[in-house]
């Protein structure tokens, strides 16, 4: 007597369907995997830690916010492009401070003093929103939180500034 499991035949149509089928996955794989990581792979890229970007020399700050716009090189995802940004830097003692000049309401660019209605004070033209000297906004007004605040670090006289976050 036979069991059942010796008995278990496969025919020529299954073992064609079953070859073909797995042949056809190896396949689909070995093309689509590739492609999936070339699409992904640079988006999963980490930030390196130490980004930071040489924006002005210490002998040019004052105690009165000045503007110093940047460039850097950005690779987002597979493209490379030009990137130049600004930050209003200024120094208060022995503490160097740097805002970025983007509005926290909706995203206009605010100037110092720009405004000669309100002096010493950031102002965004677009929506009449205003900042103090050290980017805290000013009640009434529409931004709902401070100007963002670049990290900053000092190396041989040159003022470095990383990522702009938010002061709340």
């Amino acid at each position: 007597m036979v069991s059942e499991e010796q008995n278990h035949n496969v025919s020529r149509r299954q073992f064609l369907t079953y070859t073909l089928t797995g042949v056809g996955g190896f396949m689909a794989a070995g093309i689509i995997l590739p492609m999936a990581r070339f699409a992904i792979d640079p988006v999963l890229q980490a930030e390196s830690a130490g980004d930071m970007k040489a924006v002005a020399s210490v002998d040019d700050l004052t105690d009165q916010p000045q503007r110093f716009d940047f460039s850097y090189e950005q690779e987002d995802a597979w493209v490379t492009s030009e990137v130049t940004e600004t930050a209003w830097i200024y120094q208060e003692g022995d503490e160097i401070i740097a805002l970025s000049p983007t509005c926290t309401h909706l995203g206009c660019t605010v100037g110092w003093e720009a405004n000669q209605d309100h002096p010493k004070e950031f102002f965004c033209p677009c929506h009449g929103g205003r900042f103090k000297k050290d980017g805290t906004n000013i009640e009434g007004t529409p931004p709902t939180e401070p100007l963002h605040k670049y990290e900053v670090e000092v190396q041989q006289g040159t003022v470095y500034v990383g990522k702009a976050e938010s002061q709340v």
